[in-house]
């Protein structure tokens, strides 16, 4: 008899997004003519920066020859790789990451759903509210949570509430967790955390002996020089931090795939007998026996990205996608709904109209301007009565959806 994993079974209502493309194509069906605009989920829309293109190419020639071919590549990524990333992304901020504290994988999707894999158990989570759905479910699957009450909220499971009166953000709770899992600028409500926010936790997890699991996807798109880029720009965030990074919405890699995780020596789980183990131990063995590592051309796409010319096509990219969310949000707030996040990340956050449930308004938007959101309502109960709108479309596709909304829905 094959028993299944049972805990699989709690994810009755579904994952977030394949919701949303069951409702889609069923309209589909319905209205074979419809033009559908989508602005619901976060995939990029630009091509390959081309000093990203060229630094492939010549990869893949390499693999052509014999003197250049390459098989397996090392098990955290290749040392130019890492290198860079170490310059680029932390020196460049003043903040010293070593290159054998980075992990190159395939994206930090999967990064923060396997990460929580080297905890115990029994180890409690908090998550904010409203929360990418993956730091949840990846939880649930692993057997941390019970089973879903009527607002979708898991047993077992510390929700950090993300309301207006938090700025969006979570707030360290008033009890002892094990694990937190922090993202800036947030997924979805588009909110980025400053320095006292994240000393905050910093110092929280310090005195709770907890580890924050901290998403950094989105921090290419800051550009208030005030917030930090990354949690290790915080004193003594490199005792209890781990750090989730990627290409995919600052260079187009959605759909080439590679991220990387920074372990600081210095953060530690604790053993059932009171020792004290580096993480960083632990993900190595966890990566090297399921990870077969992210290939040579992906890598030297990657690695051209951290140049002077793959700054410059990146930053262009990434300002796109901003001026998008700055129509987005110019075009909601005119409409008279309540606008927030689209300024220092790529997704806005909108009230729904009054007496309108997330879902509800999901389906109006969808029906009646075919314009694709996302409800709030997917991310947590504290996300019902918002939806997110995705900067991550083309100019002339986002100015329509908002011309749509603006004529064909009675907000």
């Amino acid at each position: 008899m094959a028993r299944i994993n049972n805990h699989f079974r709690k994810l009755v209502a579904g994952y977030l997004f394949p919701e949303i493309a069951r409702r889609v194509e069923r309209f589909e069906e319905r209205n074979p003519d419809a033009r559908l605009i989508r602005l619901g989920i976060g995939d990029v829309v630009l091509p390959l920066p081309e000093s990203v293109c060229e630094a492939m190419r010549l990869a893949v020639d390499e693999l052509g020859s014999d003197e250049g071919f390459r098989g397996y590549p090392p098990d955290q990524g290749y040392a130019f790789l890492r290198e860079a990333i170490a310059r680029g992304e932390y020196g460049s901020r003043g903040v010293e990451i070593a290159p054998d504290e980075i992990f190159v994988s395939d994206g930090s999707k999967c990064d923060s759903a396997n990460f929580q894999e080297i905890f115990a158990a029994a180890a409690r989570i908090a998550v904010p509210d409203p929360v990418y759905p993956v730091y949840v479910e990846s939880n649930v699957m692993a057997g941390r949570t019970g089973s879903a009450d009527d607002d979708g909220r898991f047993g077992g499971v510390v929700y950090l509430p993300c309301t207006e009166e938090t700025g969006f953000l979570p707030e360290p709770p008033d009890e002892p967790v094990d694990v937190v899992y922090l993202c800036s600028p947030s997924n979805p409500t588009g909110a980025a955390a400053d320095r006292e926010r994240l000393a905050a936790w910093v110092a929280y997890a310090r005195d709770a002996g907890a580890v924050l699991l901290y998403d950094g996807a989105y921090s290419a798109y800051i550009r208030d020089e005030r917030l930090p880029r990354t949690i290790y720009e915080i004193p003594d965030a490199r005792e209890v931090a781990v750090e989730f990074r990627s290409y995919s919405k600052s260079a187009g890699f959605t759909g080439v795939r590679c991220g990387f995780v920074v372990v600081p020596r210095e953060v530690c789980g604790t053993a059932p007998d009171g020792t004290r183990v580096p993480l960083g131990e632990l993900w190595l063995r966890r990566h090297t026996t399921k990870f077969n590592g992210v290939s040579y051309p992906v890598q030297a796409g990657a690695a051209a990205t951290h140049t002077e010319r793959g700054q410059i096509e990146v930053r262009s990219h990434v300002e796109y996608y901003l001026h998008n969310a700055k129509l987005v949000r110019e075009g909601l707030g005119e409409l008279g709904l309540d606008v927030f996040g689209g300024v220092n990340a790529p997704y806005v956050w909108a009230r729904t109209p009054a007496g309108t449930g997330s879902w509800d308004f999901f389906d109006q938007l969808l029906e009646l301007a075919h314009v694709v959101v996302t409800p709030g309502a997917g991310f947590g109960a504290c996300g019902e009565g918002y939806f997110r709108v995705s900067a991550f479309g083309r100019r002339e596709q986002v100015e329509e959806a908002v011309e749509r909304i603006r004529t064909k829905v009675r907000v």
